[in-house]
């Protein structure tokens, strides 16, 4: 069964930070991606993130169902920002450079294409810190993070507790399509899109209720053994900061500051090759 977005136990330096420091990384990584479109950060927030993921040795196949799933999520979003506005980018960065005329307000521009590159930039200078973040931090530990950049302990064990059981709600799901394909349900690709969709009810139907009665069995026990009685509590899995999670957490500013002083120099969020 595959794995599709949870905890992957390896051995790497990145797996020995700190969750609270892994939590801010991620954090000021995503807010430098975010809140500029130069191009130049961009290209070098994604070289960055290939080396990382060679260090936290999270292989391919570990991620491979999300990456498909963010390539598909990206050409989609780039096919319809041109559907529906083909020239943003000669209104962002004021020139228009035609390569090809497709009839109407159709034009193929540098300066769409250019926008549309960025686009694809800012994906892959995020989703992989995003999901080295999920592959390398513990759910625990990650719920010990929030609690101690400010956010409550009932929620933040309620987050661990989501991500903790998305093995589990994968592992039920297999176990009941099988099942429910031993009955006689047909849910391989030979069969019709609209057909499978018609028998993936028979599957759904009994994993949201056994997940219903999952979550009213941990409400119980968590309530019987008086949770969220204190204002704090203490963490298991939490570790005090290291001279590694300081460095990480000092480059990752410096980052977010390299993104703010380029918003300085380019006059706003977008850098212009073109003028």
């Amino acid at each position: 069964m595959r794995n599709i977005f949870n905890y992957v136990e390896r051995s790497s330096p990145i797996h020995r930070l700190t969750g609270a420091t892994k939590l801010i990384c991620l954090l000021l990584w995503s807010f430098a991606a975010m809140t500029s479109y130069d191009t130049r950060l961009l290209a070098a927030l994604t070289i960055l993130s290939v080396p990382l993921f060679a260090v936290s040795r999270i292989r391919y196949s570990d991620v491979s169902f999300m990456l498909g799933f963010t390539l598909v999520f990206m050409v989609l979003n780039n096919v319809l920002v041109f559907a529906f506005a083909p020239q943003h980018g000669v209104s962002i960065y004021g020139t228009c450079h035609v390569l090809a005329d497709l009839g109407g307000r159709w034009l193929i521009t540098k300066e769409q294409l250019f926008y549309h590159f960025n686009l694809v930039l800012k994906y892959l200078s995020t989703i992989p810190i995003v999901l080295l973040f999920v592959c390398t931090t513990q759910p625990s530990e990650f719920a010990a993070s929030l609690n101690r950049i400010g956010v409550k302990y009932t929620v933040a064990y309620s987050v661990a507790l989501a991500l903790r059981y998305i093995p589990d709600i994968q592992r039920e799901y297999h176990e009941i399509s099988q099942a429910q394909q031993a009955r006689g349900i047909e849910m391989s690709k030979k069969q019709r899109l609209s057909k499978r969709l018609r028998s993936a009810s028979a599957i759904l139907i009994p994993l949201i209720l056994s997940s219903m009665d999952r979550i009213e069995i941990i409400s119980n026990a968590m309530e019987l053994r008086g949770f969220g009685k204190h204002k704090k509590r203490s963490w298991y899995m939490a570790r005090p900061f290291r001279a590694a999670d300081f460095l990480s957490m000092a480059f990752c500013a410096l980052l977010l500051a390299a993104a703010l002083l380029l918003n300085y120099l380019n006059g706003g969020r977008f850098w212009n090759p073109f003028i």
